[in-house]
């Protein structure tokens, strides 16, 4: 109760980030203290994003926490993800909003493969569809420029904005990554489908093509 009081009268910022852990627990291991538990799982995995991208079965060698728990925090991170993803929706045009920067560091941040996805806009830049395209090992993504293509075309989109997740945390692109995003640009160019950016999200960073004048 009392960190339920704290937080409607002061707000998660007075709290300390094993309290957070601690007050969200409590909703899965109701009627018992978790405040040894919650400092446990910061001291473990390092931190609140740690505990939040840890795998369910690396959350399950702490004692107490249980599959339910560790489902309770994966949910916490998708609920996240399906949040920002509406806030950047509501943008009346996309083109590199920090809402959409935030769901892709959400999204891709933590994650141990790579994954490349192509966001969809229309002809207003408003999103039209996110989509997963591919998912690969440890170090790279099988892309396919007309499968993207073919996509984009079949969702009537006038623009798409490239992403992918480097999980070295290094998120300077490779020579696969400009040549990729080349072809791409070029093949939608004859489809008069913009290509608006590529982003390379890492687990504390990301590298925007267009901001860095790789996309000029």
């Amino acid at each position: 109760m009392r960190l339920k009081e704290k937080y409607l009268t002061a707000g998660a910022e007075a709290f300390s980030d094993y309290e957070i852990i601690e007050l969200l627990l409590s909703y899965a291991i109701p009627r018992r203290d978790t405040k040894t538990l919650a400092k446990e799982l910061i001291q473990t995995f390092g931190s609140i994003k740690g505990i939040i991208d840890a795998e369910v079965t690396d959350l399950k060698t702490i004692g107490g926490i249980t599959e339910h728990t560790a489902i309770l925090f994966k949910l916490t991170r998708e609920i996240s993800s399906l949040y920002l993803m509406e806030k950047a929706k509501e943008k009346t045009q996309i083109s590199c909003t920090s809402e959409l920067i935030n769901f892709c560091r959400t999204v891709l941040g933590g994650k141990k493969d790579e994954e490349f996805w192509v966001i969809y806009l229309n002809v207003q830049n408003r999103i039209i569809e996110v989509e997963r395209l591919q998912k690969g090992t440890v170090d790279q993504a099988i892309v396919y420029p007309r499968q993207i293509l073919e996509n984009a075309l079949k969702k009537k989109a006038s623009a798409i904005i490239l992403v992918h997740n480097h999980p070295s945390g290094n998120v300077r692109p490779s020579e696969a990554d400009i040549r990729i995003t080349q072809m791409i640009r070029e093949k939608a160019k004859i489809l008069e489908i913009a290509v608006h950016d590529h982003i390379i999200v890492g687990s504390d960073s990301f590298f925007s093509f267009r901001e860095e004048g790789i996309m000029n």
